[in-house]
């Protein structure tokens, strides 16, 4: 894309680069190949990165280094890197799509042109990127919802939705965390838990660049799930 990537700085310890200005898998392949090279490769003063749909922020330490080195730096890392590609791990989640596990999924049927069971089956046969988190603890954006299944967002968002709350929106898809309000289509329900704060390693099931396929389970399943 022209222009792209750029830099600039973000206070006197950030960089944020830029790869694109929307939601699109070319922005956020370049996104996860920086990513994954500083990983292989930290300058000194590095502190941390983070990715986005379209770009990275990276944080550094000033006492160690400036915007201009690392600008330099991530410009050599970006042109070594433009050709590796990077692969994470696939990770699986249970849904259960019964009754008022999904309140949405007749009426995105009815939006979509198609039977609950046909918008259930494109939900399950796609393949969904852990692209960002965002919003709450253990909130993973996964980008790829099939085309004839996207909606925008409702006019108005719902509260109290349960945690565990599989929603759709446009192109993208969440596993909720959290009893919160959201304006996202509710078609199903999982037991898997996202959140794993026993582990100081690994606090979330996914991390940013992992794979997610969903899985259906039937309803007494999904209790004794729940439950256990």
């Amino acid at each position: 894309m022209t222009g792209f990537p750029r830099c600039r700085p973000v206070g006197d310890r950030g960089l944020l680069v830029e790869f694109g200005e929307t939601v699109a898998k070319e922005s956020h392949d370049g996104v996860m190949r920086l990513d994954a090279a500083l990983a292989r490769q930290p300058f000194e003063g590095l502190a941390e990165a983070v990715p986005a749909y379209a770009s990275l922020l990276v944080s550094f330490d000033p006492r160690v280094t400036d915007h201009r080195a690392v600008q330099d730096r991530v410009s050599a890392l970006i042109a070594n890197a433009a050709t590796v590609e990077t692969a994470g791990t696939e990770r699986e989640v249970e849904v259960c799509y019964d009754g008022d596990l999904g309140p949405d999924l007749d009426a995105v049927a009815s939006a979509c042109g198609l039977t609950p069971e046909a918008v259930i089956a494109a939900h399950l046969g796609a393949v969904y990127d852990v692209s960002m988190y965002g919003f709450a603890p253990g909130y993973a954006y996964l980008a790829g919802v099939p085309e004839e299944i996207r909606l925008p967002r409702k006019q108005a968002a719902v509260r109290g939705i349960a945690a565990g709350s599989v929603i759709i929106a446009g192109p993208q898809c969440l596993v909720t965390t959290l009893t919160m309000p959201t304006g996202w289509w509710i078609i199903g329900r999982s037991p898997t838990r996202i959140l794993r704060g026993e582990n100081a390693d690994r606090p979330f099931l996914f991390d940013v660049g992992d794979r997610v396929r969903f899985r259906r389970i039937p309803r007494d399943v999904f209790e004794a799930s729940a439950q256990g």
